[in-house]
């Protein structure tokens, strides 16, 4: 059963806002509905911080590095790590590894074509850890105290984008989570992909938009893409700074 909400353990990120309408139809303001953080059934999960899309030597930094730079990427879900598990809030990695009976796919998308190629989250196996430590399938140095922690929960790899292939969801659903702060990479392509399955599973999502990022390369650019998407589906979009004051609040009071 549900939680009941009590406003004494909770903070609402964001606020309902009417549609502007002039001439019959709707502009550009869009309601921004909100999401109450709440002990108990609110959790963080972050996609994929992994070194191949984090770390300078990993194999995507040439067209996400300069994004996660700017936007400070790799300290913000740093700050959301830390502060998870300083407050008692429940944490979720999803991470993305490819095996090599993966390699064996006979049809692929573009981007997982790509991956493929580039050796992208690249494994020996899914019970061989050989070669694993300090790869690109591994998790960046700084979030390791983080993710090997006693109440990080680590699902299983998804395979190509969102959470449909994992139990990422079927773990929210054992701890009673209803509610998720949601950040890692890449923004819009297993961000996103997570952000839509957990919208369509039931769940109320905050994406945090300076603790993700994305490939830019000319013609396109995948941040604006997914920050356009985020703020259209989402219950509410914000920054580092705004969440973490609102993690801090809610398990405070």
């Amino acid at each position: 059963m549900r939680a009941f909400k009590t406003l004494s353990r909770s903070v609402l990120l964001g606020a309902a806002a009417g549609i502007a309408l002039f001439s019959g139809q709707a502009l550009a303001q869009l309601p921004d509905p909100g999401m109450q953080i709440e002990r108990g059934v609110t959790a963080l999960v972050v996609t994929d911080p992994q070194n191949d899309f984090l770390s300078p030597d990993g194999v995507t930094w040439g067209v996400v590095g300069q994004n996660v730079t700017e936007n400070g990427t790799v300290e913000n879900i740093g700050r959301l790590f830390e502060t998870a598990h300083e407050v008692g809030m429940p944490v979720f990695v999803s991470p993305h590894y490819y095996y090599e009976h993966d390699h064996e796919w006979r049809f692929e998308g573009a981007l997982e074509a790509l991956m493929h190629q580039i050796g992208m989250f690249d494994r020996a196996g899914p019970l061989n850890l050989e070669g694993f430590e300090g790869s690109g399938a591994d998790w960046l140095e700084q979030y390791r105290p983080h993710i090997e922690h006693d109440h990080t929960v680590v699902t299983s790899p998804h395979k190509v984008y969102g959470p449909e292939t994992n139990d990422l969801v079927l773990q929210l659903r054992k701890q009673n989570v209803d509610r998720v702060i949601l950040a890692g990479m890449s923004a819009n392509l297993c961000t996103e992909s997570h952000m839509r399955e957990l919208i369509e599973q039931g769940f109320e999502v905050l994406v945090v938009t300076d603790a993700t990022a994305a490939a830019q390369v000319p013609g396109y650019d995948g941040y604006a893409a997914a920050m356009t998407n985020f703020r259209m589906i989402a219950n509410h979009v914000g920054d580092t700074d705004e969440t973490v004051a609102a993690m801090t609040a809610a398990y405070s009071r």
